[in-house]
């Protein structure tokens, strides 16, 4: 699942590519997911020009010139794919065909993506957007496994499995831990590291990606990767599920509960 980063990304190089440029014809292929009709979408859409791409948690937000938001979660599997001819890509969900003869579609194996006509506001803070009272308060009132709350879309947006897990690395707290039981030092730790490890992310994945969609990108994690046994420190690299999701950690993170 592409997460803040790959998202962050994403809507970058959408701007860079499509901003301004005025959409011809939106194309649903399929529809199940979608909030109103694809002729409504058409009409919303169609023939207004599209003036910026927002990341909003792990939702990017298409804005056009007519005041209407377009939302779009990939969910597991989707994918954004920029179009070269008029063809239909292999498992197309919509696609956005623009007056210049570019365009680029939703791409999704399992059907699964998700698009909102006017998604509504959402009060959750976004991962990059953290105030660190909010953050000590909310681990201090939460018993529960600190990698889980991590993830919680509910209590703050963008961080997902992968991200989870390099977060927790870089500040040595082990994801089993109970986020009430954390010491107040490790807290503020673990706060700045979730900039830095996702503002370096960023970074990484926009240098690889350039100008073009490459699509989700997990070659520079440092230990959420099942092609790694070690650490770049050699420590070595354990899996465990929690909540059904795969954990990396090390022995090296402490665990608080």
């Amino acid at each position: 699942m592409a997460e803040l980063p790959d998202l962050t990304v994403f809507a970058q190089i959408l701007y860079r590519n499509f901003k301004g440029k005025v959409l011809d014809k939106v194309d649903v292929t399929v529809a199940k997911k979608l909030n109103v009709s694809a002729a409504q979408l058409s009409a919303a859409l169609e023939g207004h020009e599209l003036t910026d791409v927002k990341r909003e948690g792990k939702t990017l937000h298409f804005h056009f010139s007519s005041g209407q938001i377009l939302g779009l979660h990939l969910m597991l599997r989707g994918e954004l794919l920029e179009l070269e001819n008029d063809d239909t890509p292999r498992f197309q969900i919509m696609a956005f065909r623009f007056k210049n003869g570019t365009g680029f579609a939703v791409i999704d194996l399992q059907k699964q993506a998700t698009p909102t006509l006017q998604p509504k506001p959402l009060e959750t803070p976004d991962a990059l957007g953290l105030n660190e009272e909010y953050f000590t308060a909310l681990l201090a009132k939460k018993r529960m496994v600190v990698k889980t709350l991590l993830m919680d879309q509910h209590l703050l947006r963008g961080i997902g499995n992968s991200y989870a897990d390099e977060i927790l690395y870089h500040a040595g707290i082990s994801p089993f831990s109970i986020a009430n039981t954390i010491p107040d030092k490790q807290v503020s730790k673990l706060f700045k590291s979730i900039r830095t490890v996702l503002e370096k992310a960023i970074k990484d994945i926009a240098e690889a990606n350039g100008y073009e969609l490459k699509g989700e990108l997990k070659d520079f994690m440092k230990i959420h990767s099942p092609k790694l046994k070690t650490t770049a420190k050699g420590e070595t690299i354990k899996t465990e599920k929690i909540g059904g999701r795969t954990t990396y950690y090390t022995d090296s993170q402490e665990l608080f509960n």
